[in-house]
């Protein structure tokens, strides 16, 4: 499949090699396919929130965080001796970014300013109708000229494709890679290849993606089958761009839990260019395992995190402080992997007040990054 945007990007950067996991742990078969956004029957009590972050985030002008004073009395470094060892080095800083399909009615230029102005390191950035319209002429050179912006910005970038009409104006999120017209499924293939070449020409992460619903009346075993043939073309452009295509588990589609992550890497032979999006919020939703041990089981496969609060059993992203997702044990763990990508805040319902809940997530994420190290914030 030839990709539109053969023309490279002036001010891409390098991409990194593509991080080999670990030996396959235990894996287990597929879910059974739920409906679309469940609501569930909670299985046990919300997690205990931190009691420091349970008022969370009144006001509209919640304080950045303190910019901390650099000491002007200079020390004698310490010998390293036998009883003295050098240091472990430190855990990887979480960078933290905004996702553009919750500043929708913004355009794309009044966000980027929006978040590096309140300090964000960086954006999901959701090819949309509204933001670098992948099917708009010019892809390549607007391209370009957003990966300039981004620089002069200092923003990094994963790019997100869960647009929910942008490639039918009448189905949400249609068509998928399991529809049953192959055609239609080809034109999902080809945007997802389109934000492979967009994500290399900007320098980004990864690139995010997902099943899909299964059509009714479709066997399971044919969904998944048609799911690693659609991927193949996608696979194979991300190896060659060298980015991360990054699966996201999604309650109600054909992959919707870790273990149905597991069974199509198993399936497509544990390809390198394949990772995984992982959404703190769905593992509140419907994982059996904690959030905080959610990420410490899939660390090896963690191209793209995103963040939101979540209630258990119900399929809705929260602002912070509105669900059961107790934060710092969550941002403790995802430090301990090593991830050095973005962790993006996802709140696609609520572009009306896009602006002010960008405000207020930062200062939250950093409050709990504090109190996981042990920190009074």
């Amino acid at each position: 499949m030839t990709s539109p945007l053969a023309e490279p990007s002036a001010g891409a950067h390098a991409s990194a090699p593509f991080p080999h996991p670990e030996p396959t742990p235990g894996t287990t078969g597929a879910a059974s396919v739920p409906s679309p956004e469940p609501t569930l029957r909670a299985t046990g009590a919300p997690q205990a929130r931190s009691p420091e972050l349970q008022h969370t985030l009144s006001t509209t002008e919640a304080a950045p965080a303190p910019t901390p004073t650099p000491s002007t009395t200079r020390t004698a470094p310490t010998p390293l001796t036998a009883t003295n060892p050098a240091p472990s080095p430190p855990a990887p800083q979480l960078r933290f970014g905004y996702g553009t399909n919750g500043l929708a009615d913004l355009r794309l230029e009044d966000a980027l300013s929006l978040l590096a102005d309140l300090g964000y390191d960086g954006l999901g950035l959701t090819l949309d109708h509204m933001h670098l319209d992948p099917l708009a002429p010019d892809l390549a050179a607007r391209t370009r000229r957003l990966a300039q912006r981004l620089d002069e910005l200092g923003l990094t970038v994963t790019v997100e494709t869960g647009a929910r009409y942008v490639l039918d104006p009448r189905r949400k999120h249609g068509p998928s890679l399991l529809d049953p017209d192959p055609d239609d499924r080809a034109r999902r293939a080809d945007l997802l290849v389109r934000a492979v070449q967009v994500a290399a020409d900007l320098g980004a992460h990864a690139v995010h993606c997902f099943s899909g619903v299964t059509p009714a009346g479709t066997d399971p075993d044919l969904a998944w089958k048609r799911l690693a043939e659609a991927l193949a073309p996608v696979l194979e452009a991300a190896t060659t761009a060298g980015v991360p295509l990054a699966v996201e588990p999604e309650p109600g589609h054909l992959l919707a839990t870790l273990a149905d992550f597991h069974h199509l890497r198993t399936a497509l032979g544990d390809p390198p260019a394949l990772g995984l999006t992982l959404d703190i919020g769905h593992c509140q939703c419907l994982e059996p395992r904690s959030p905080a041990d959610c990420v410490r089981a899939v660390g090896p496969w963690l191209r793209h995190v995103q963040i939101e609060d979540m209630r258990r059993g119900v399929h809705e992203h929260l602002p912070f402080g509105e669900g059961d997702i107790d934060f710092p044990p969550v941002l403790a763990a995802l430090a301990e992997t090593g991830y050095q990508g973005l962790t993006v805040v996802e709140l696609p319902r609520h572009s009306h007040a896009g602006p002010h809940f960008a405000e207020l997530s930062l200062p939250f994420l950093r409050q709990a990054v504090a109190l996981s190290q042990g920190s009074t914030p």
